[in-house]
């Protein structure tokens, strides 16, 4: 009996050795499995929000770490790559691809951008001149051998939002029509988050207008019965999407910074709007559109209690001091009307800009 138990003993033993020496044999090789699992190449940028304007300089921060064990003396060539992202998530537009001495700047961006190469490990890109259609996310993609890893940053501009309907009137324009009437004030359609911020700003609009994601919105700070209600709460008010071929409303436009001057034609008389036009071409400019009107308003302060004609016909003023006759209750870029552009008499806002 006391044989059978001491050979109990000692089968117990060692079969508490044997399976402690592989619990330690596994154990460190849990550990050698997350070291090589783990993040060998790091990609971060230290802001994830720039701001400038148009015409503007702008550097996108990125800059990446790499495990110097993983990949050894470096056989494997760092590829970067910056693309911008879309209101489409499965879409991303080139911007620059760099690997080693190859270089390549696409589309709009050509002549445009480089890598700032301010360190090793910098991946940053450099914007120059920067134009309205530059505004939103980029993504810094880093790749070496089989790793990489991506960061994001936004590039805000400096602006302005203003809603915008034709001649034709409200609600007439799909939203191919509404990115072009932005264009011809030079303006871009406007973002959600453009608009959210000219709401939080004040703006206050109840005509729904086309957003650049296809969205269909209208920013409100004081409710009332014609705008969703008078009891619901301050906000920006979402139709959804809409068919962008068939369903018509109007739009909010954003413009920035302009690189030229803007001002009142001082004339000795009233003019018609094609003797407008060619008032301010005598004088070695163009007839202003309604986006620079508002760049002027918003961004320089600009302020003329004089009503005048615009080259898409309208008539406007601007006033960023109200008083009495000209907007005595809120700063506004005043809106006449389309006027009869062959009878109705008015002064000219023109445009001149610099080379």
């Amino acid at each position: 009996m006391m044989k059978s138990l001491l050979l109990l003993v000692l089968i117990s033993i060692c079969w508490a050795d044997h399976h402690s020496d592989n619990y330690t044999l596994d154990h460190d090789r849990v550990i050698h499995m997350q070291a090589e699992n783990g993040p060998r190449l790091l990609v971060e940028a230290e802001q994830t929000k720039v701001f400038s304007h148009r015409g503007g300089n702008v550097t996108l921060p990125c800059k990446f770490y790499r495990d110097p064990t993983a990949f050894g003396s470096g056989t494997h060539k760092i590829r970067i790559k910056w693309t911008k992202l879309t209101s489409d998530y499965l879409k991303e537009v080139d911007v620059f691809v760099s690997m080693g001495y190859h270089k390549k700047a696409y589309a709009g961006y050509q002549g445009r951008v480089f890598l700032k190469g301010g360190s090793d490990n910098d991946a940053s890109l450099v914007i120059a001149d920067l134009t309205l259609e530059d505004y939103g996310r980029y993504k810094c993609e880093v790749i070496e051998g089989l790793e990489d890893d991506t960061a994001v940053v936004a590039l805000d501009l400096q602006g302005v939002v203003f809603p915008y309907f034709p001649r034709l009137g409200r609600y007439n324009l799909n939203f191919h029509e509404a990115q072009q009437a932005c264009l011809d004030q030079d303006a871009v359609i406007a973002s959600f988050d453009q608009l959210y911020d000219a709401w939080r700003g004040g703006l206050d609009w109840c005509n729904a207008g086309w957003l650049s994601d296809g969205s269909v919105q209208y920013p409100i700070t004081k409710p009332r019965e014609p705008c969703g209600g008078q009891n619901t709460v301050p906000g920006v008010r979402n139709y959804g999407f809409w068919d962008k071929d068939k369903s018509r409303y109007d739009v909010f436009c954003f413009t920035s910074n302009f690189n030229g001057r803007f001002y009142y034609l001082i004339h000795p008389t009233k003019l018609t709007y094609d003797e407008a036009v060619q008032a301010c071409l005598n004088d070695g400019a163009q007839i202003a559109k309604v986006g620079q009107i508002f760049a002027a308003w918003k961004l320089l302060g600009y302020d003329r209690c004089d009503a005048g004609w615009l080259a898409d016909g309208s008539v406007r003023y601007p006033i960023s001091r109200p008083r009495r006759r000209c907007s005595p209750t809120e700063a506004a870029v005043r809106f006449v009307g389309f006027p009869d552009k062959k009878h109705k008499l008015y002064g000219v806002y023109c445009f001149r800009a610099y080379n």
